[in-house]
């Protein structure tokens, strides 16, 4: 994708096998917004002579207007100086056309001054050095449009973050003040009230902070403290902070985590983080009665947690879109839980981003165990 390399390669290797004395590689561009008309700039270049070579061509030049028209090589002997389409001073001119699927995207030109023609062999390699140019030019251009879009949706997210917490946390704050009876006695209808607005404000932060970490992560910008830790510490944690709503809905956890695991290298907080999501979504998509369990194990370089429920399990259909953005399977016990399908596909980056793979199985019906690795801490250097 780096377009300039490719292009002074393609160069490169017209004029060595063609031995001409110099030559240049330019790309269409419109001469502005409103106007079908285009004009050539000279990219890269090689034996020009002139220092006061043109870097642009209008597309009335002879040449350019002759290529463009027939869409096909030209060959122009004894070469006048308003035909040079680089202004080095030829016997002769060879003009390649850039194309792809008909559509020219630029030209190859090169000069002789001891040739006084160019042979069918030199026209056809450049001509099949132009159609590979061609599709680098067009694989350049799209990720240079895909990188155009990210930044506009990376720089949009970020906006509609911000514009967001600030009218939630006002929101939030007078909520309390009413709950609490500043502004007046509260009747149990108005706290029900509260409370779902309470619920809804909890799940817009939920949706406003991870679509804030796909963002980060995207762009490149999220951060990693990256540290040995006790990863039986964080599962204890995220299990304690989830037990009365487990015991509320009458399910089991159970911890398994050897008392010889060693510290993991990783960012505790994002961890954390992983574990929190896993936890939850065995919790939510687990029936009332059921079980799940937090397990960890080790090998020589890596420590492994699985997150087993015996919950509603997922098809083999959905399986293949679990990691996607804003996914949700359409099965009725799934619909009815709160979510944006944005947890699994986070999950996935912040493991990856620090060295770990993520993995799961699961039938429909059966139930699901998600996994994921994390590099063990170096002991002593080792």
């Amino acid at each position: 994708l780096d377009l300039d390399r490719v292009l002074r390669l393609s160069l490169n290797w017209a004029i060595a096998l063609t031995n001409a004395d110099g030559g240049s590689i330019g790309l269409l561009e419109p001469v502005d917004d409103e106007s079908d008309e285009h004009l050539l700039r000279l990219m890269v270049n090689r034996g020009v002579q002139e220092p006061n070579a043109a870097r642009t061509v209008e597309s009335n030049h002879p040449v350019l207007k002759q290529v463009l028209a027939e869409k096909k090589s030209v060959v122009i002997r004894n070469v006048a100086e308003s035909e040079s389409i680089d202004g080095t001073p030829a016997t002769v001119q060879l003009a390649v056309p850039i194309q792809q699927n008909d559509v020219i995207a630029g030209l190859i030109t090169l000069e002789s001054q001891h040739f006084d023609d160019m042979s069918r062999e030199d026209t056809a390699f450049v001509e099949r050095l132009a159609d590979r140019a061609a599709v680098a030019i067009n694989n350049s251009r799209l990720y240079q449009q895909i990188q155009f879009a990210n930044n506009a949706k990376s720089e949009f997210v970020s906006l509609v973050t911000h514009e967001l917490r600030l009218p939630m946390t006002s929101i939030k704050g007078y909520t309390d003040l009413i709950n609490s009876g500043m502004a007046g006695p509260v009747n149990d209808q108005q706290r029900q009230f509260l409370e779902v607005i309470r619920r809804n404000l909890e799940r817009m932060s939920a949706l406003i902070s991870d679509l804030s970490d796909i963002n980060r992560i995207e762009s490149g910008r999220m951060t990693f403290d990256v540290q040995d830790f006790d990863l039986n510490q964080v599962v204890e944690d995220v299990v304690d902070n989830y037990r009365k709503p487990i015991v509320g809905r009458n399910q089991k956890i159970a911890v398994e985590v050897p008392e010889d695991l060693p510290p993991v290298h990783a960012d505790p907080n994002r961890i954390t983080q992983v574990v929190t999501n896993l936890v939850s979504n065995a919790h939510k998509y687990t029936p009332d009665g059921g079980a799940i369990i937090v397990r960890a194990t080790f090998d020589n370089d890596f420590a492994k947690v699985a997150v087993i429920d015996t919950g509603y399990g997922i098809s083999e259909e959905d399986q293949q879109k679990l990691f996607t953005q804003f996914f949700r399977s359409d099965h009725v016990e799934v619909r009815a839980q709160n979510g944006w399908g944005l947890g699994l596909s986070i999950v996935r980056k912040m493991v990856e981003a620090q060295g770990g793979e993520i993995g799961f199985d699961s039938k429909l019906g059966q139930g699901s165990m998600f996994t994921f690795t994390l590099p063990l801490a170096k002991i002593n250097g080792l």
